[in-house]
């Protein structure tokens, strides 16, 4: 067996509101299911549904400031911070702030659509 693992090109994960996903780890890109490793630039204005994972979930912003609402509060994450939530805990992600913002995401397990349990538009 191979003892690294060089990922030179993400798979961009396409959603809807403009929001770009590259993942270098993870289920789509390497068949990596322990977890998933993604970059994501959300642009002003961007919100998702509420859902409910059965993943846990590290962010780290790199840039701007990004609304978390999770355990019953709303809370701003900005650049240099990080965040964990843990798995099967309720969480809504959005940017309501006037410019783009930029973090990286950790998923534990692997991240993959049918896990997130996305309550469904409005």
């Amino acid at each position: 067996m191979q003892p690294y693992r060089l990922i030179t090109n993400p798979t961009r994960i396409p959603v809807p509101g403009g929001k770009l996903i590259e993942e270098f780890l993870g289920r789509v890109n390497t068949g990596t299911d322990a977890f998933s490793l993604a970059h994501m630039v959300a642009p002003a204005g961007w919100g998702e549904p509420r859902q409910t994972p059965e993943f846990g979930e590290l962010t780290i912003m790199v840039r701007g400031t990004m609304r978390i609402e999770v355990a019953g509060e709303a809370l701003d994450l900005a650049a240099g911070q990080v965040i964990w939530i843990e798995p099967g805990v309720p969480v809504r992600y959005s940017n309501p702030f006037p410019e783009e913002n930029e973090y990286w995401a950790i998923c534990m397990p692997a991240f993959h659509p049918d896990q997130a349990h996305r309550d469904p538009e409005r």
